[in-house]
């Protein structure tokens, strides 16, 4: 049966010419290979799921390697069980095309997983019962999109609302769901999340990368950083591991799962 379920989608994603990931602005032409891999690890994370028996939980992929600054997993967003449109969706902010701009978006696991993996395997993290009744809470209301900034920068500073990264997205609305205080906006995040400990990940980046980067990149900025740290080369951004890092600390109940395929 999964062979035949697997053969029957590999076919409509050749028929339909593309397959999109995530992100696309062309067409881009189906690897097989990389779409049976996709697959293979959507149903395995969704079995994975449903035997946790969770409403809500956190999920990261190994999209682009981040092996140079110690990071494996570049991107997540929430994986919600009973989502109007479907069961076990990922909701998270994408960039657009490269550009300086982003969008939230609904997707199945297994376009989740076609975004350019650099290894197939995903980790995923599940809140206590108390806090995925928030998250779920805050998830089927506005307050996805209120925390939402379309000014997209790959390395936004953690405690800036000039831009915002997809990582950051996720850990603003973490923010607003498990928070005492009522959180309206970026900056009461951000605010509140400051006296809760958060700390962002500190990546290394020499003037000669940051020029680089920023002359030819459109999603990437430096300029919302503080001048000292930015002129030291210390980046301080949202990523995976700092907001799990953060989950856990604030939330003891918190448990994880890997799911990977095979080398």
């Amino acid at each position: 049966m999964e062979r035949l379920l697997m053969v029957w989608m590999l076919t409509a994603a050749l028929a339909a010419g593309a397959v999109n990931a995530g992100t696309p602005c062309e067409p881009k032409k189906a690897d097989v290979t990389s779409f049976i891999k996709a697959m293979k690890l959507a149903e395995r994370t969704m079995t994975a799921l449903d035997k946790s028996g969770a409403q809500v939980a956190l999920i990261a992929r190994a999209g682009q390697d981040l092996s140079k600054y110690g990071l494996r997993y570049s991107h997540m967003g929430y994986v919600w069980r009973d989502h109007p449109q479907g069961r076990w969706l990922v909701v998270h902010e994408l960039n657009q095309c490269g550009s300086a701009r982003s969008a939230l978006f609904d997707e199945g696991l297994g376009n989740f997983f076609l975004d350019d993996m650099h290894a197939y395997e995903t980790r995923i993290v599940v809140p206590g019962a108390a806090a995925q009744a928030r998250i779920v809470a805050m998830l089927a209301s506005t307050t996805p999109l209120r925390l939402h900034d379309g000014r997209y920068n790959m390395v936004a500073f953690a405690y800036s609302t000039d831009y915002q990264n997809s990582n950051q997205w996720l850990l603003e609305t973490y923010a607003a769901s498990v928070s005492d205080m009522p959180i309206d906006g970026r900056a009461q995040a951000q605010a509140w999340l400051k006296l809760a400990a958060y700390e962002p990940i500190t990546l290394d980046i020499p003037a000669m990368a940051r020029l680089g980067a920023r002359m030819f990149r459109a999603n990437v900025s430096f300029d919302d950083h503080p001048l000292e740290r930015r002129m030291a080369g210390k980046i301080d951004t949202v990523t995976v591991d700092s907001v799990l890092r953060f989950v856990h600390q604030r939330d003891p109940q918190a448990w994880e799962i890997i799911v990977m395929l095979p080398r």
